[in-house]
């Protein structure tokens, strides 16, 4: 049983430079075929290939293979007549030789069209691709792009994309000036590479499902969500409407609409998290029965939060003049440091007492642990 070493010349840029006709077979036969092939033309990438299947011979021997060399080249001008005159060849080293399996040596990409045509005759064990330096960069590169053109995910993902960009380049242009279509056509690419990179589809393609578990699980936090999604919308919108409506002072800076935004919507989110942490903190305790220290937790740093991003926002919208002073029971009027102090304490409060909360929740819910197995020893 014979592993072949082939050497596979499609262009028959061997025979065409020798004279020689193939399949030459045999060590010696082919080390004199390199010299041969190396005096017709130096540069010819084929004495390469001759040397790199001289040596895969040569360590199969070293490894106690029966190995044999053998070089084919299609003799003939035609792809078709080259690929069948490899084929004949192939049917003639069948015959002369007990092969058990082949090693494809190759210098070309052209040259690799003809891996099946061997595939067909003997089982491949390898495929030696032979890339010369000078054009390491060159072969490398076409490589490369093969494995990425049969990507079926890279495909969609990056050709699919520019190929709607270049499309849409044109009817930008007849439409818009070479500024604004410019302009959308980077929103669009970097949307897409945003969708792709932040796994939005994946979410997307997952999110029927869980909305489907969701609801035959019977949780809560379905319906929180849903009044989360609202309260969040109601915020965002009376943010808008509070940059709309100018205030006592009047100013068209960026700042002070950002500010006013940021307070009127802050407390809609904070109430809109609130609702969501609440939900989730419900499922969890009818689920397990027991609630841990994060989910009770969050409820308590949502409103910590609100509460201080609010007193900054009122601070510094009270110092522009575009609120009024705050007064506490309906008659001690408060400084912008005051108000400021005053919201932060709040929030640091809301805090400390959501900690403490969490952590008698936990202690007892390790004793209940810990009684459990001496319950169980009794």
């Amino acid at each position: 049983m014979t592993t072949l070493v082939l050497c596979v010349d499609r262009a028959n840029d061997i025979g065409r430079k020798t004279g020689l006709s193939t399949p030459v077979v045999g060590w010696e036969a082919v080390r004199s075929l390199v010299t041969d092939v190396g005096l017709a033309d130096p540069e010819d990438s084929s004495v390469n290939c001759l040397l790199a299947a001289l040596r895969t011979t040569r360590e199969l021997r070293d490894e106690r293979e029966d190995a044999e060399i053998a070089v084919i080249s299609g003799t003939s001008d035609s792809p078709v007549g080259a690929d069948r005159a490899v084929a004949r060849q192939l049917d003639d080293l069948a015959e002369r030789y007990d092969v058990e399996s082949a090693v494809v040596v190759i210098d070309s990409a052209e040259d690799e069209r003809l891996v099946p045509v061997v595939e067909s005759r003997f089982r491949v064990d390898a495929v030696d691709r032979v890339v010369v330096r000078q054009a390491h960069d060159i072969e490398s590169t076409y490589y490369l792009l093969k494995q990425f053109l049969g990507d079926e995910e890279l495909r969609s993902t990056i050709l699919v994309p520019l190929g709607v960009g270049l499309l849409l380049v044109p009817l930008l242009l007849v439409q818009f000036t070479p500024a604004v279509a410019m302009a959308g056509l980077a929103a669009l690419m970097g949307a897409v590479l945003l969708y792709k990179g932040l796994a939005i589809d994946e979410f997307l393609s997952d999110a029927p499902d869980q909305i489907r578990d969701a609801l035959y699980s019977g949780q809560v936090s379905v319906v929180t969500y849903a009044v989360a999604a609202g309260l969040a919308i109601v915020g965002l919108f009376l943010g808008a409407l509070a940059i709309r409506t100018p205030g006592v002072g009047g100013s068209e800076e960026v700042l002070v609409p950002s500010l006013l935004f940021v307070y009127h919507s802050v407390p809609w989110l904070a109430l809109a998290a609130l609702t969501a942490s609440a939900g989730r903190l419900l499922d969890e305790l009818i689920g397990s029965e027991r609630v841990s220290t994060s989910y009770m937790n969050l409820p308590f740093g949502v409103v910590a939060i609100g509460l201080v991003v609010r007193g900054f926002a009122g601070f510094l919208l009270e110092r522009q003049g575009e609120l009024p002073n705050l007064e506490l029971l309906g008659r001690l009027a408060l400084t912008p440091v005051q108000r400021l102090a005053m919201f932060i304490v709040a929030g640091i409060v809301v805090s400390v007492v959501g900690v403490r909360i969490s952590a008698s929740v936990s202690d007892e819910t390790l004793e209940d642990v810990v009684d459990t197995p001496r319950e169980n020893e009794s």
